[in-house]
């Protein structure tokens, strides 16, 4: 029962931080992922056959959007970067 209750609590979670803007669903993602799946494997998740669909499907939308995010993030450092650059000239 332990590890069911671990499961849909972990699920809420999932579904609430993919309510979150970037900023806050980036870091929280994080922070989900090292509160569940560090010491854990997805293997680990205990429910319904609708519900772990349901948490496959937002892992990997979470997954694609932390790409992405990742991608913005980086373009927008070299932005920052050549501003500074040619604010120092």
């Amino acid at each position: 029962m332990e590890r069911r209750d671990w499961s849909v609590k972990a699920l809420k979670e999932l579904i609430y931080i993919d309510s979150l803007d970037s900023k806050d669903k980036a870091d929280s993602l994080v922070r989900w992922h090292t509160k569940h799946l560090e010491e854990n494997t997805i293997e680990d998740f205990d429910l319904e056959i609708e519900d772990l669909k349901y948490l496959k499907e937002l892992f990997f939308k979470n997954i694609n959007f932390l790409k992405n995010y990742k991608e913005e993030s980086r373009l927008e450092l070299i932005k920052m970067k050549k501003i500074k650059r040619f604010l120092k000239n």
